[in-house]
């Protein structure tokens, strides 16, 4: 689903999210916990990493451009956050092209 969706869905319900990744963020206070920005067309979604998922994918979280990702939404005080269980790198070159300008 889009970003944009995902501020509509459902508490607790299990999704796939894409983007290319914009901020990752690991607060000394947050446990161990890893936050993702990830960002399409339609805006900004919020990715919570647990510090095991992390472990267990830290090569593709740490260096792709852009991700899928599953998870299951958690709604808290008007905000969706994806809670991840999966990620997989998304490979932007096979996307690019050249643009088209004023023909």
């Amino acid at each position: 689903i889009t970003a944009a969706e995902l501020a509509r869905v459902r508490d607790g319900t299990r999704v796939w999210v894409g983007g290319a990744v914009t901020h990752r963020q690991r607060p000394a206070t947050a446990g161990g916990i890893t936050f993702l920005n990830l960002e399409d067309e339609t805006g900004m979604a919020n990715v919570l990493v647990s510090p095991g998922l992390w472990r267990r994918q830290r090569l593709v979280a740490r260096t792709s451009a852009a991700l899928l990702v599953r998870g299951i939404a958690q709604a808290a005080e008007g905000v969706v956050t994806l809670v991840a269980d999966r990620l997989e790198s998304v490979d932007l070159s096979m996307h690019a092209g050249s643009s088209r300008d004023f023909r």
